[in-house]
C-alpha cells in the first residue's frame, strides 16, 4: 500500500510511462497546477480524481485510499494511444522508418525469447 496520495499519483504516472506534461494533457490541467498537487502544495479535488480514473483506467479505490489494484479492469492502452498520436504527426518518410524500427525490435525480442534472454 502506498500511504500518501501524492506518491500514488506519481506511481500511476510512472506506471503509464508518462511525463507530468503528457499526464496533464490527458486530464486537462496545466503542468504547474499538477506539479503543485504532486508536490503537496495544492490539494487534489474530486474532479481531477474522476478525470484520472476515467482517462487512465485507474482504480478510484487505489487512488483515494491506497488499497486494491492500481488499475481497473478496463485499462485503456495509454502507450498505444500516445504512440498513435505522435505517429499521426510524422511525415510519410518518417512513418516508414518508425514501422521498420518496430519490426526490427519485434524480431530482436523474438530472437531473445528463443534464446531464453530477457529484454535489455
Amino acid at each position: 500500500m502506498i500511504a500518501k496520495l501524492q506518491n500514488r499519483l506519481v506511481a500511476v504516472r510512472e506506471a503509464l510511462g508518462l511525463s507530468q506534461r503528457e499526464f496533464c494533457r490527458g486530464i486537462y490541467v496545466s503542468q504547474s497546477y499538477y506539479a503543485q498537487i504532486e508536490g503537496e502544495t495544492r490539494p487534489i479535488n474530486d474532479r481531477i480524481i474522476a478525470l484520472i480514473c476515467s482517462q487512465y483506467g485507474v482504480s478510484k479505490e487505489f487512488l483515494t485510499t491506497g488499497w486494491g489494484e492500481l488499475f481497473s479492469d478496463s485499462l485503456p492502452d495509454i502507450q498505444l494511444n500516445n504512440l498513435l498520436e505522435i505517429y499521426s504527426e510524422l511525415d510519410p518518410l518518417f512513418k516508414s522508418y518508425v514501422v521498420k524500427q518496430i519490426r526490427e525490435l519485434l524480431e530482436l525480442q523474438n530472437k531473445n525469447k528463443e534464446q531464453g534472454q530477457s529484454p535489455a
